[in-house]
Formats: structure tokens, C-alpha cells, sequence
């Protein structure tokens, strides 16, 4: 798992480090001493800590003028034991809606286990979004499932097209613009 970078293509374009409206801002990540491990398996130095236990994130990008972030994770989302939701929704997710980002995209590649539990910050973020969602891209059968037993998926766009998004190809607006398109289509 150390070998396993968050998408980098976009530095370039966008640093959550260096944007101050950015809950990551400042954030300093190692260039080479490996810090975090989820459970006994080191992790990337770029991986972003948020506090959870099991669970890693890198904000990719952030588009303020339309509204949109794009953020990647690694590990285990643990809600039954850690309840990385509640972590997620008032130390990241919060500060980004106070910034005027509504529309979530959440990339699920290295995500490796989801264990839902209640349905409370999931129901909580849906309804602060003021018209915007959260779309799960790339996440794996066993983690929809998963999100279907525990009827997350009320709260979140997934399925179809977005299971299988080869976002990494094209720059984040026109991920942005993909994702957009597929769940305002499944949403009418």
C-alpha cells in the first residue's frame, strides 16, 4: 500500500496546501518519511491524516466558482467502529460547505472496506447541500453493496456509469463536467 500515491496529474492546477479555503490548508506531507499506516500496512506520505483511523483523503482539486470538489480516499471507511462519517462531515465536509462547495465527488479506487452504520451524517450533509450531491465514483461491488444495505444510496448518486469512470485521463472540470451529467440524468 505505500506505493499507492493519490492521483498527483493536477498539482499543477491545484493545491489544497497552498488554498486557503482548503480545510487542508498548510497541511505539510512528508516527501519521503512514511507516517501513517492503515492498520500495520504504511500508506503514501501524501495521503492527507483527517483523523480517522483507518481512512485517508486527498482534496484533488477545488473549483469555488462552480461549486465542486474532488476527493480521493484510501483504506477503510469505518462508521461501526471509528465513525469516520461524523469525522469526514465536521472536519472537512463542513468547512467546505461554509466556502460554497456543494457538489461532492467522491473517488472510491483505494478504498478497500465500507462499513455503514446509521444514516445520520449522511442524511445531515444531503440536506445542507442546497441543490447540490455527492456522486461515489469508482467504488468496488462489495462497497455498494454495502451502502445499499444500509440505504446510503438515498443520499448519494452511485451505480452505472460512475462505478467505472476513467476520470484519471481528463483534467478535473471535465471530470466535473462527466459526473455532473450522469447524475443530473439519474436524478430526472
Amino acid at each position: 500500500m505505500h506505493d499507492i500515491e493519490p492521483h498527483y496529474l493536477w498539482r499543477g492546477l491545484y493545491l489544497a496546501s497552498e488554498d486557503d479555503r482548503s480545510p487542508f490548508y498548510g497541511y505539510q506531507n512528508s516527501e519521503v518519511y512514511f507516517t501513517d499506516a492503515i492498520y500495520n500496512h504504511l500508506i503514501h506520505p501524501q495521503w492527507d491524516n483527517f483523523g480517522a483511523e483507518t481512512l485517508f483523503i486527498k482534496q484533488l482539486y477545488a473549483d469555488y466558482e462552480e461549486g465542486f470538489t474532488i476527493l480521493e480516499f484510501i483504506g477503510e471507511w469505518n462508521d461501526v467502529l471509528h465513525n469516520d462519517s461524523m469525522t469526514l462531515k465536521r472536519d472537512i465536509i463542513e468547512p467546505m460547505m461554509a466556502e460554497g462547495l456543494r457538489y461532492f465527488i467522491l473517488i472510491g479506487d483505494n478504498l478497500l472496506n465500507f462499513h455503514a452504520e446509521a444514516t445520520d451524517y449522511y442524511e445531515e450533509w444531503f440536506e445542507e447541500l442546497e441543490g447540490g450531491w455527492i456522486a461515489l465514483v469508482n467504488f468496488r461491488k462489495h462497497l455498494r453493496e454495502e451502502i445499499q444495505k444500509y440505504h446510503l444510496d438515498y443520499y448519494m448518486v452511485m451505480g452505472g456509469d460512475l462505478n467505472e469512470l476513467e476520470w484519471r485521463r481528463w483534467g478535473p472540470r471535465k471530470v466535473f463536467s462527466k459526473v455532473k451529467g450522469l447524475v443530473e440524468k439519474r436524478l430526472n
